[in-house]
């Protein structure tokens, strides 16, 4: 009698939809937009070196990685539940850090808010895997870019905007963002994820887990694709606003660059409609040719750096694409009773990308301008191309064709976003 009395959601609670997530990934997109060019700015504003910042960038995805990595066999002894929730407390304390302005502060505050990105980003994609299946998967890739836009749209112009009136804004509003995170993902009750029953126990080695991954080739492609798109990004994101100071375009060109090339995310039921009338491939190679040959054009275009900028900006639209459709060979190729591993495998393609690409630029560096790291940028993209002429054209086909969306339901339809923070 007294458990008629409790309403059905406080006694069970509602199976998360496709839209929770959406909503979830737009809450993480303001916190981590308004950023995104901020960090680029503040980090040549403290070290005043193009090769220190790639240095520091460096050795903070050698960390993030490392941190990814561990988070599987860390769930084992936390609940994934409280996992998430120290990311998003991460990533308000880094913020806050930040606002210190000091060169230690600021690197301090990078790598407390990358770290709490792979960690938040580890236990989003298990979560999906555990609620979302794989018939909605290429909805929900959609529908979190679509909720995403305006945080990655408005975001990046915003943070620079604030950072030139008052450089702790933008780091503030950041903090409070996270802080929303936090309780959307508290209003959604996403506990710990389900729990599937193995066959065997798991391994003891938090990287045992590893080989499982090399021993499949399209995890392995699926994760390659993202890892170059997420290159793209960090070369647009971090290199564009310093080729701007450089060459007396201003600080605030990143950013409004960024936000200009971010509103294409509202194209992306668009995107999707084109992957569902041609083909996963067709989206693939599309999106890595198109990117690879206007950044290498920005490259070799540096004599003219407001026309180079343009190509980059159309470059980003193409990577865009990517977002929408890169990532969807490794998801559907994902084994059940692996979620948390290969999320975890996963979600390292943005801390390697941190690695690769700060790396590579700094021994471009060392002999060429920053439009060398442009050129080697578009070369890693054409490589990725290449590769994708591998994937079967016929991958995803069942999968992610689902029923054209109506306008009125546009509010049902997105990819992670592979930029650096």
């Amino acid at each position: 009698m007294h458990d008629r009395r409790i309403p059905e959601w406080l006694r069970h609670a509602p199976a998360p939809s496709v839209r929770g997530f959406a909503v979830l990934a737009g809450t993480e997109a303001v916190a981590r937009g308004i950023l995104v060019s901020v960090f680029p700015l503040a980090m040549y504003r403290a070290l005043e070196d193009a090769r220190l910042v790639s240095q520091v960038y460096f050795l903070v995805g050698l960390a993030s990685l490392l941190v990814g990595l561990l988070i599987p066999y860390l769930i084992r002894f936390v609940p994934r539940r409280w996992v998430y929730v120290t990311g998003t407390q991460m990533f308000a304390g880094g913020a806050l850090l930040t606002t210190v302005g000091t060169p230690t502060g600021v690197v301090a505050g990078l790598s407390l808010v990358t770290m709490a990105v792979v960690t938040t980003f580890v236990c989003f994609n298990a979560y999906v895997l555990d609620y979302v299946a794989k018939l909605e998967l290429g909805r929900l890739e959609t529908s979190r870019l679509f909720y995403s836009a305006l945080g990655w749209t408005v975001g990046p112009m915003l943070g620079v905007v604030l950072y030139g009136w008052w450089p702790p804004a933008p780091f503030l509003v950041a903090a409070v963002a996270a802080t929303g995170m936090l309780t959307v993902f508290l209003v959604m009750r996403l506990g710990n994820g389900k729990h599937i029953t193995r066959s065997r126990a798991a391994p003891a080695n938090p990287f045992a887990y590893v080989h499982r991954f090399f021993a499949q080739s399209r995890l392995i492609t699926g994760w390659l694709f993202a890892v170059i798109r997420s290159c793209g990004w960090w070369v647009y994101v971090v290199y564009l606003p310093i080729f701007a100071v450089q060459n007396g375009l201003g600080e605030q060109l990143g950013g409004i660059a960024l936000s200009i090339s971010n509103a294409a995310l509202f194209l992306a039921p668009l995107m999707l409609r084109f992957i569902q009338r041609t083909s996963l491939r067709v989206a693939v190679r599309t999106g890595f040719l198109m990117s690879g040959l206007l950044f290498v054009a920005a490259g070799v275009l540096q004599a003219q750096p407001a026309v180079a900028v343009l190509c980059l900006m159309a470059g980003a639209f193409f990577l865009i694409l990517l977002d929408v459709s890169a990532g969807l060979p490794f998801l559907l190729a994902v084994k059940p009773s692996e979620r948390t591993e290969m999320s975890a495998i996963y979600s390292s393609f943005r801390d390697v990308s941190g690695i690769l690409t700060p790396g590579a630029a700094w021994l471009v560096l060392l002999a060429a301008p920053v439009t060398g790291v442009f050129l080697a940028g578009g070369a890693g993209l054409l490589a990725a191309w290449g590769l994708a002429n591998k994937l079967h054209p016929r991958l995803g086909r069942a999968r992610i064709a689902v029923q054209p969306y109506p306008a009125a339901r546009l509010d049902t339809l997105v990819p992670e976003r592979s930029e650096p923070i």
